[in-house]
């Protein structure tokens, strides 16, 4: 065989080339062919008169406007029409025509966090049901990024907001429901817990358990629930006879959405050989990372101490143990909210200041009888039903 010469070489190369781009035209070319088009240049006028109809027909039938005569024939055709050329109703102009973008906005500090997502899931089911859109935006309870974010989704389109454990500081010109707000603001709806039957659900349960000593996990600050909450558990435990001793009181102060917000301060309470049978933590987070330090620190839970957590959010019922709680329906709590705003929109219904929802007590494996002392000669604990 002779020598394959380099000009042969080239003119292979340039022949293997030809075929790959040819090979590419042709992958592409059928791509194109499955993948729909938009005709940017299709107009409502043009796609009127391709029809030989009236652009105002043609705008009802692909407006879905709800009361006009327009037969199911004229109807299909319109539409089939419509698909067969690309064309697109404009959003812009369609919300310019009726004032309404079909838009909500949410804010919420953290989108990492278990209870904020169970609320928005609860919001955005319900007006995705409502054939409504929402975007989302995390302020990281920053002052200035909720005054300037809020703005910013009015401004944006928004019909109307959701804000979520987000204080507010004045009116806006749109509706607004607060979830988990307990601050009076002028035109905003706030959906909250019962937070005096909350306490009363979880001491009750506690004390008919035999639990005196008690350590109780605060709230942050900057929560919007924690101080509210505080005052009824202060007032609940004074009416019951269980007393609250400072020393077994513990502030959280940390910004984190996980169980390491509750481990240190149950370490900060061993470490001073505080004595107690039962911990309140102010969530279910904070609990979870108690039962962690606890059994760190050798004690099981529990048998040497109950925890009661408080929201239910989904990891309560798989932890180990099984997580006592006070259940917020949270996803529930969106949909009142998610409502609420289009009740509004919609002028169905009145303004409201307040939306007020009631807990339940899930009682599960954290909780249990302390030992028996000042009982009866049997000396048997009382049995409690458990729920999973």
């Amino acid at each position: 065989m002779g020598l394959e010469t380099p000009k042969a070489r080239r003119h292979a190369s340039d022949r293997e080339g030809r075929m790959e781009n040819i090979d590419l035209e042709k992958k592409y070319k059928r791509m194109s062919e499955k993948r729909p088009v938009i005709n940017p240049r299709m107009s409502l006028k043009k796609l009127a008169e391709h029809l030989h109809l009236n652009p105002a027909t043609v705008s009802v039938v692909l407006n879905d406007v709800q009361g006009r005569s327009i037969p199911q024939a004229t109807r299909d055709r319109i539409k089939a029409a419509a698909k067969e050329l690309n064309y697109r109703p404009s959003l812009l102009a369609r919300s310019l025509r009726n004032r309404r973008t079909l838009s909500i906005g949410v804010l919420v500090p953290d989108l990492s966090e278990a209870y904020h997502n169970q609320v928005v899931s609860g919001i955005g089911d319900h007006l995705m049901e409502a054939g409504y859109f929402y975007f989302t935006a995390h302020h990281r309870r920053r002052k200035h990024l909720i005054e300037e974010y809020s703005r910013m989704l009015v401004g944006r389109g928004a019909d109307a907001l959701i804000v979520i454990d987000t204080p507010l500081e004045h009116p806006f010109s749109v509706p607004v429901v607060a979830v988990g707000g307990h601050r009076p603001v002028e035109g905003v709806t706030n959906v909250t817990l019962d937070h005096r039957v909350a306490p009363e659900l979880l001491l009750s349960h506690l004390h008919s358990l035999g639990h005196q000593r008690i350590a109780f996990v605060r709230g942050q600050a900057f929560s919007a629930d924690a101080g509210e909450r505080w005052r009824c558990i202060v007032d609940v435990a004074g009416e019951i006879g269980i007393p609250i001793r400072p020393e077994l009181v513990v502030q959280l102060d940390r910004d984190v959405s996980s169980p390491e917000l509750g481990y240190p301060v149950i370490q900060q309470l061993l470490s001073n050989r505080a004595g107690f049978t039962a911990v309140v933590a102010f969530n279910d987070m904070s609990a979870i990372g108690a039962i962690r330090a606890l059994q760190d620190f050798g004690m099981r839970v529990p048998a040497d101490v109950s925890v009661v957590g408080f929201d239910d959010i989904k990891t309560a019922a798989f932890n180990n143990p099984r997580l006592t709680t006070i259940r917020q329906p949270l996803s529930n709590m969106g949909r009142i909210a998610a409502q609420c705003v289009l009740n509004r929109l919609h002028g169905t219904e009145r303004f409201r200041e307040q939306i007020t929802v009631e807990p339940e007590l899930v009682v599960r494996e954290s909780t249990q009888a302390t030992e028996p002392t000042n009982r009866s000669s049997s000396g048997k604990k009382s049995k409690l039903s458990r729920q999973g």
